[in-house]
């Protein structure tokens, strides 16, 4: 039984193979098109899962996608017939839009299956919420848990509350659009100059250099959960819907808050402290949530997902509320992830299967071997060699303050580096995070950087009982550890964390190890392997590329390694032009 899962309509175009009760392949379409967060049909990750799983076309079964078309079409007519005159172009952004796109995956797969052919795959389109929260749930470690999906929106859906107990699904509630508490984080992203549906977690980022209790009472009044666990908006703060007006902010909220940043602009304290405010209610919403249902289902687990998962503080927050004794939540937390959760849905809920998935392991992608690497290498005409021992080599230059880049088999899925296509550094050095930022990533000076720790040692260094290996909660350094690991402890003296198995990454845990035999600390800085605002490296030729136009020190690629000359000292006349690298990556003359 092989089913091929999508994800296309939304943003984070994705596709996974799924066969004899095992997630085969898994990859984001933007890893591969350089896109970051391509909606476009994702025709590469398509060809790449089916290579890496080896099968052809003919052979696929089903086919799911991660959208319903005909849901809610009713309450999308009946709420257009509101907007006035601008109805008929809400209904062709929701509609119509939507509509190209299946046609975009119907060509396709007429192209791919023509009539004539005696077997075509089955296709079932799988609600939104059904695909986040019933996918998710069915690769989770767990027989039993409560479950709860948030985002910015679906077919009509922007939160699904229930349960999974004795192989049945129960929903507790439901919000609809337009109430999202995903759209009210999206509305602070847009007022502080960033990408909305893109940059969250910049604003996560920026709000602990914010005081939440300045516009605390005014952010609360723009948002609620109600008693049957339901989110509701104060509307008026917004101006919806984004897609008709251009716009999440309304007057009314810039009045209140002050004027809103333009991309490019300095950051002002108002800013930072409306990001922080947004944060501190957003997590009392979802707290509440939490709360509701651990009190209803007395179950000691929660599944968590959508794109408000990817909030790694609130996850942080829910398990030290003790709400719950753990969370799952998916390495492809947002829409990227819906691919693997509708075809585990059709593999479970429509074709019957009752074998347990699981999606604990986040390296699913596609990987290189020495030899296609080395050819690479070669038809590049780049000076390397080969390492005896390359996780003892790199931990030594990793203990020698050099940044280095870690391109090492199977790629992950999600927003995070685990340890696949990763740069690491020295978490002991305290200037370590600026020299990044400044060097190789060319972002905002207040972005933090994650630890890697190995799993038994987790709890000597971070508060936490619970393993997180796919980096998306974040919890307090401990009060004796912050001064030894300085470059990964944000300014509330937090570090979003990730634990690292041997079984589950050999070579990265024994990078970590042999770093800890010299440093004395086996924690990493991990950063993704790429500059800011391009997807994570996917292939020899990103990972080259990335190297040769950044400050990283060295490049660990399988068992090769690139070094690059340290750049010999020049006198500079005064007045003299010499080209430095600017933020954007490319070269400036100033």
């Amino acid at each position: 039984m092989n089913i091929l899962g999508l994800n296309y309509i939304f943003h984070d175009a994705s596709a996974c193979v799924i066969s004899n009760n095992e997630i085969k392949c898994a990859i984001e379409e933007e890893r591969l098109s350089r896109e970051k967060h391509t909606s476009k049909f994702p025709v590469r990750a398509i060809a790449r899962c089916l290579k890496q799983a080896n099968l052809t076309l003919d052979e696929i079964d089903h086919i799911a996608i991660s959208v319903n078309p005909d849901i809610a079409v009713a309450k999308k007519v009946q709420y257009a017939a509101s907007l006035g005159p601008a109805a008929r172009e809400f209904l062709y952004s929701e509609i119509g839009g939507q509509n190209q796109k299946h046609l975009a995956f119907w060509n396709w797969y007429n192209h791919s299956w023509p009539v004539s052919k005696a077997r075509r795959p089955a296709v079932h389109f799988v609600d939104h919420h059904y695909s986040h929260a019933i996918g998710s749930f069915h690769v989770s470690p767990w027989t039993e848990a409560a479950v709860l999906a948030i985002d910015g929106g679906g077919e009509w859906r922007t939160a699904w509350m229930g349960e999974a107990r004795n192989g049945t699904f129960s929903q507790f509630s439901e919000t609809l659009f337009p109430h999202s508490l995903g759209t009210f984080y999206s509305a602070v992203t847009e007022y502080c100059g960033f990408k909305v549906e893109y940059d969250e977690g910049k604003t996560m980022g920026l709000a602990p250099t914010g005081d939440p209790t300045r516009f605390f009472d005014i952010v609360d009044e723009m948002v609620r959960v109600k008693d049957d666990g339901a989110v509701e908006l104060d509307l008026s703060w917004f101006d919806l819907p984004a897609s008709i007006t251009g716009r999440f902010c309304s007057e009314k909220l810039i009045t209140a808050l002050g004027v809103p940043r333009r991309p490019g602009e300095e950051i002002r304290e108002h800013h930072r402290d409306a990001a922080a405010a947004f944060q501190a209610v957003l997590e009392k919403n979802v707290l509440k949530m939490t709360s509701m249902l651990a009190a209803r289902t007395k179950l000691p687990f929660l599944v968590h997902s959508g794109g408000v998962a990817l909030n790694s503080v609130a996850n942080g927050k829910i398990l030290q509320a003790g709400h719950f004794d753990d969370i799952y939540v998916m390495p492809g937390a947002g829409d990227n992830g819906t691919a693997i959760g509708a075809a585990a849905y059709v593999y479970k809920d429509i074709l019957g299967n009752r074998e347990k998935l699981y999606h604990v392991n986040p390296f699913v992608g596609d990987e290189y071997a020495n030899q296609e690497i080395e050819r690479f290498l070669k038809s590049a005409k780049v000076t390397y060699r080969k390492s005896d021992d390359v996780c003892l080599e790199a931990a030594r230059s990793l203990s020698d303050g050099k940044i280095i880049g870690w391109f090492q088999g199977k790629m992950e899925f999600g927003p995070r580096a685990l340890g696949g296509r990763s740069i690491l550094a020295d978490p002991t050095r305290a200037g370590m995070k600026d020299k990044i930022n400044a060097e190789v990533k060319h972002r905002e000076a207040f972005r933090p950087f994650a630890p890697s720790v190995i799993a038994e040692r987790a709890s000597d260094y971070f508060e936490t009982t619970v393993e997180v290996p796919f980096m998306l909660t974040v919890f307090p350094v401990r009060e004796e550890m912050r001064a030894k690991i300085p470059a990964i402890v944000h300014v509330d003296d937090t570090a979003r964390l990730q634990t690292v198995r041997r079984d589950c990454n050999e070579r990265y845990y024994d990078l970590i190890r042999e770093f800890g035999k010299l440093s004395g600390h086996p924690v990493v800085l991990n950063t993704s392997f790429n500059v800011m605002d391009e997807p994570i490296v996917a292939s020899p030729y990103d990972a080259v590329r990335c190297f040769y136009s950044t400050g990283i020190d060295i490049l660990y690629i399988g068992d090769f390694v690139l070094e690059k000359e340290p750049a010999k000292a020049t006198h500079v006349e005064r007045g003299t032009q010499v080209p430095q690298l600017s933020i954007h990556g490319g070269l400036d003359l100033v």
